[in-house]
């Protein structure tokens, strides 16, 4: 029996969609609403909206989430998925994060800078993105949603300690370790991360 919620994709700094299409493939039976949001100006994408900062861009995201949504969300993607549960707590039903490396103060954790390697990688990026840095922290009390952490063990970039303590300022949050999971886990081992948020809407199916 296929359910009617809306999954919304967010990626991360590529900006490139297409980085869930392996996991909303394996979730699609189940759940064909759904949507790989592509970032305006990002991964070759146009900018018809001249976006031209991340306050820009978190507005636009989260205005495209016009209906009760589960948002699921990779690396800094993760800050507009809690941007979105903050102000549309109407709509956003459940978080998925994996691998959040934005979204709160990352200095009293041990992780690697991505920064520049991500510059160098993706030149179609908005320096203006890379650069950003939010902390959601003093407001995650007030997601009061299920929230499903998903984190590689091998990380780097978003080390376990970063999931842990979401895990304690979260109020319903449930995490789960991909072992040998690096900072791309959701792509590369896309059957796993697929059948824990499988597991993980079942479960709370009644409540969103």
């Amino acid at each position: 029996m296929t359910s009617p919620l809306h999954l919304h994709f967010l990626a991360g700094a590529s900006g490139d969609p297409s980085f869930w299409q392996a996991v909303a493939d394996q979730l699609q039976p189940d759940y064909p609403n759904y949507c790989l949001q592509a970032y305006p100006a990002f991964a070759g994408h146009a900018n018809p909206q001249n976006i031209q900062s991340f306050d820009a861009l978190c507005r636009w995201v989260v205005d495209q989430i016009q209906q009760p949504s589960i948002v699921i969300a990779q690396s800094m993607g993760g800050i507009f998925a809690i941007q979105a549960a903050l102000q549309k707590p109407q709509l956003i039903k459940a978080l998925v994060l994996c691998a959040t490396s934005g979204g709160l103060d990352l200095t009293p954790f041990q992780v690697k800078d991505w920064r520049q390697d991500y510059q160098q990688l993706l030149t179609d990026v908005p320096d203006w993105f890379i650069q950003a840095k939010v902390d959601l922290s003093p407001e995650f009390h007030r997601i009061n949603i299920p929230v499903l952490l998903l984190w590689g063990d091998a990380d780097e970039i978003s080390p376990v300690s970063i999931a842990e303590y979401l895990q304690q300022q979260l109020p319903h949050a449930e995490l789960h370790i991909i072992p040998s999971g690096q900072h791309d886990f959701a792509k590369i081992h896309a059957d796993m991360v697929a059948s824990y948020i499988q597991k993980f809407l079942i479960k709370h199916i009644d409540d969103v």
